[in-house]
């Protein structure tokens, strides 16, 4: 078989050519809220806030129109699209955080999905993590509530960070 010289300098412009593309870019393409609520906690890791690739985007479309849409015809929303709610409830529901007075001394960022609010960030107690859990639930038009709180801001967090 001949060799042919051409196809090492190819193969290493091509591997060059990977190595210096730029990472994806990630942004907030569905403009999901996200929301410092409090900030009392020094040295609590911060999360990365809502944000994906444009392949991802892609991906992601086509379920957020089933999702969005479903809770509409089975009757349980009453706007048509499950998301319409996000930007509504996640300021509600900082605000609700603030003003309860059992918070004042956490770290928390809250995220809107679909009626799902997303808490991430330090609490001083597992208790203080379960009262703003269910706390969160008294508001308006919430669904649910994913728990991301950690004990402490030395907790290693469950959410991905902010770079």
């Amino acid at each position: 078989m001949p060799r042919h010289p051409w196809r090492h300098s190819w193969l290493l412009a091509l591997a060059l050519a990977v190595l210096a593309a730029p990472a994806q870019q990630r942004r907030n393409a569905f403009d999901d809220p996200f929301l410092q609520a409090t900030q009392a906690l020094p040295g609590c890791p911060e999360p990365r806030g809502p944000g994906f690739t444009e392949e991802e985007v892609r991906k992601e479309a086509h379920v957020r129109a089933q999702h969005g849409t479903s809770c509409y015809r089975v009757g349980r929303c009453r706007l048509p699209n499950s998301y319409l709610y996000d930007k509504e409830i996640i300021p509600r529901v900082a605000q609700y955080i603030r003003m309860d007075g059992r918070f004042d001394d956490t770290s928390v960022w809250v995220l809107g999905e679909r009626r799902l609010v997303t808490l991430m960030g330090c609490v001083k107690t597992k208790e203080q993590a379960e009262q703003m859990e269910k706390a969160v639930l008294l508001v308006d038009d919430v669904m649910g509530v994913v728990n991301y709180l950690g004990v402490g801001a030395a907790a290693k967090p469950r959410y991905p960070l902010a770079p």
